[in-house]
Order: structure tokens, then C-alpha cells, then sequence
């Protein structure tokens, strides 16, 4: 599986998570969540997701579980937009299967 971005051919696994986690850009974010995830215009809600799991990633070498990542969301953007429904809103299959696949986060041991 693969994408194309910015002329530029980037491979995939077959779920669709990145390879080669350094082949992460916003472009290839954009690909990933139209032709993978089947998520139309991502807005400014979808990329406070994808950039807060970024940071959290880069900051502890690990994706954040769930109920972590909710307490961000909640710190950071209030309580409206940190609870599991409001994630799931936005990415179908959520956090883990959709936001970090889009996000060039890599694929979570005994996810598909």
C-alpha cells in the first residue's frame, strides 16, 4: 500500500500505517486520511488531535492511551472537545486506529 504526496511515493503497510515514520508530513497526513481513513476536508479540530498526539509522542516515545490523551484534550482544549465520542466524531475508528495512523505515529502492538 502507498500514498503519493507532494510527487512523492510513500509506502504503507497493509492497515495502512507508515513504514518509515520520518516520511511523515502534513501532505502525506492529508492522503493517508482520504485514501485510507476515507475522512473528507480535514479542519483545525482534526489537526489539534494529530498535533497533540505528535507532541505527546515525541515528548514520551510512546502513543498516549485513551484516557490520557482525553486529559490533554480537557488541559488543553476544554472538556468539550476531550471525551471518546467528540475523538470519534472526527476519526471513525478513533484515536489509535485513525487519529495516530494519520498523525505518521507508529501502529500500537495488537492493533490492526
Amino acid at each position: 500500500m502507498e500514498v503519493q504526496a507532494n510527487g512523492k511515493t510513500v509506502e504503507l503497510s497493509e492497515a495502512g500505517w507508515l513504514l518509515e515514520l520520518d516520511q511523515w508530513t502534513e501532505e502525506v497526513a492529508v492522503e493517508i486520511a482520504k485514501d485510507i481513513e476515507k475522512i473528507g476536508e480535514m479542519n483545525q479540530e482534526h489537526w489539534d488531535i494529530i498535533n497533540t498526539a505528535r507532541d505527546y509522542f515525541s515528548e514520551n516515545g510512546s502513543v498516549a492511551e485513551p484516557r490520557v490523551f482525553s486529559k490533554i484534550m480537557k488541559e488543553k482544549f476544554g472538556k468539550d472537545r476531550s471525551d471518546q465520542k467528540y475523538i470519534y466524531s472526527l476519526f471513525p475508528t478513533g484515536l489509535i486506529k485513525c487519529a495516530n495512523k494519520i498523525a505518521g505515529l507508529p501502529r500500537p502492538k495488537g492493533c490492526s
